[in-house]
């Protein structure tokens, strides 16, 4: 028997922030969830627009970012290529499906998107636990 690989879960800026508004241990909560392992993926132009946010804003936004960037060093960071005209969206979509990644995002637009592009997401529900929508792919 072999062991089965981790999966891979993109961890987008708002999902990044769980921690610092919801008080919630997002790893702890995503292994419970999960049950296997797990791979934290944060993509370039997501640590990126983090770093902005720290550098910019409302002080309270700019402790949410910085503690955002210090969990999203715990993460693999991958490189990716954004199109010039690419909406972030659309790269996170984009890598997910290309990647047979899940996502694990709080942005309602995106989860709706994502699942319609039949990628399982894990989100934030009743501002106290995480939930998966989707099947996660065996391997």
């Amino acid at each position: 028997m072999h062991a089965r690989k981790p999966v891979k879960v993109i961890l987008d800026s708002s999902f990044l922030f769980v921690p610092s508004q919801f008080h919630l241990d997002i790893f702890e909560e995503l292994a419970g969830l999960l049950n296997r392992r797990f791979e934290p993926t944060v993509l370039s132009p997501t640590y990126e627009e983090l770093q902005r946010i720290a550098g910019g804003g409302s002080t309270k936004l700019r402790k949410q970012a910085a503690f955002a960037l210090k969990l999203a060093q715990e993460c693999r960071q991958v490189e990716v290529a954004k199109g010039a005209e690419e909406p972030h969206d659309d790269l996170i979509i984009r890598v997910a499906f290309e990647t047979s990644s899940c996502v694990a995002t709080n942005d309602r637009a995106l989860r709706k998107r994502l699942r319609s592009k039949n990628v399982p997401v894990i989100y934030l529900r009743q501002k106290s636990r995480l939930a998966l929508d989707g099947i996660l792919q065996q391997s």
